[in-house]
């Protein structure tokens, strides 16, 4: 089978997208997993209730759901979960504007919930498991 220069960069820029969107959350979700007592004072001192449970969130969400995400399983659901936690995660932790640098992380954390709500729109392309499932049960 051969690919059409379109097709072809179609395929690639789907899996770098992804690569790049998954590769932020597994590098924070390791950061937080080598250190999780200075996580969970961090927590704490935003006033966040159950800060043992936020963290495990997290890094359910940061290491299980960003790899999902990189090798393209459930890949629609997965973003839309990402995109939602992405937002939440600005208004918790990035909310005080008058902070120029705290602004552009949440506006950071905006467009990173945005590349992944496209991911949820468009699918995680051929190089995926979504895309090997689903060759699978067409030719079933």
């Amino acid at each position: 089978m051969t690919l059409s220069t379109s097709t072809a960069t179609h395929t690639a820029s789907a899996f770098a997208g992804r690569a790049l969107l998954s590769s932020l959350f597994i590098v924070s979700g390791l950061g937080k997993a080598a250190a999780p007592a200075a996580t969970l004072g961090y927590i704490g001192s935003t006033g966040m209730p159950f800060p043992t449970l936020a963290l495990a969130a997290a890094l359910l969400i940061e290491l299980g759901f960003a790899a999902a995400l990189l090798l393209g399983y459930r890949t629609r659901f997965v973003a839309v979960v990402m995109a939602g936690f992405t937002v939440a995660t600005a208004l918790a932790f990035h909310n005080q504007f008058g902070d120029q640098n705290q602004f552009i992380h949440f506006l950071k954390n905006l467009a990173i919930a945005g590349g992944l709500l496209q991911v949820a729109a468009f699918g995680a392309g051929a190089l995926s498991l979504d895309a090997y499932r689903s060759r699978r049960i067409a030719h079933a």
